[in-house]
């Protein structure tokens, strides 16, 4: 689990200060006199400049929504930073002890934007997993898939270490069953919670072009990057016409 650094009202001193060490985006000209910049690549200080401005204009945004369609949960988000280097960009959302969601962002990910719409559309992505309840859904798929494959185990005669086995494996594919389904659904909800925000959402979804395209993998925890800009598309089409 990442390592939380803080809450938003005191990591922005910190966000300034980490950004120095932000990873190059692969395939940015290595830095020298004669290397020129790619457009749309972000300096570490606009990277980071970015970050702050988006995380303060979104969170309030984000609790409102979470507000509007929650009941009887914290909506007081926490908005952090994984200050750990090396890694891959990647942002999640999770919650600490008192129920309260976090959005935890890595350095790489912040790096890796390439304007404010973007890292505004991934925000409302990882806060609408919180909103549609996608953690404890994942959490009940995997303990019903455990338990359907341990009777099967058992029923088939096998002793209790491949009753345990064949509940981990149950766990694995029960989380995995309705993934790419939640993904898509909170790539809608994140869609509207980042136009209400007044981003773009299909400015910000050019994000998914430079990710790794999982395609249509059985059991696979991400959908293709097409149905995902299609919802995207779709969704703002529903906004545009007044809709949703």
């Amino acid at each position: 689990m990442t390592r939380p650094v803080t809450r938003l009202s005191a990591v922005l001193s910190l966000v300034l200060l980490a950004a120095c060490s932000v990873p190059q985006t692969q395939g940015a000209a290595a830095p020298g006199p004669s290397a020129a910049r790619v457009e749309t690549e972000l300096t570490p200080a606009e990277a980071a400049q970015n970050f702050i401005s988006v995380a303060q204009h979104m969170e309030p945004e984000i609790e409102r929504e979470c507000q509007a369609r929650t009941r009887g949960r914290s909506c007081d988000y926490q908005i952090m930073v994984d200050d750990r280097p090396g890694q891959e960009p990647n942002a999640f959302q999770t919650e600490d002890r008192q129920g309260r969601p976090i959005l935890a962002f890595n350095l790489a990910l912040i790096a890796s934007v390439r304007n404010q719409d973007e890292l505004a559309f991934v925000m409302g992505h990882e806060a609408a997993h919180f909103i549609m309840g996608h953690l404890d859904a994942k959490a009940q798929d995997a303990a019903a898939g455990a338990v359907i494959m341990g009777v099967l185990a058992a029923a088939s005669g096998a002793d209790a270490r491949g009753i345990s086995q064949a509940q981990d494996i149950g766990a694995e594919v029960g989380g995995r069953a309705y993934s790419k389904d939640y993904e898509l659904e909170a790539d809608r909800l994140g869609t509207i919670i980042t136009w209400d925000a007044g981003y773009d959402p299909l400015k910000g979804a050019e994000f998914f072009r430079r990710l790794p395209d999982p395609g249509n993998v059985f059991l696979g925890t991400h959908p293709a990057n097409g149905l995902r800009l299609d919802i995207v598309r779709r969704t703002v089409a529903q906004l545009k016409a007044g809709t949703i």
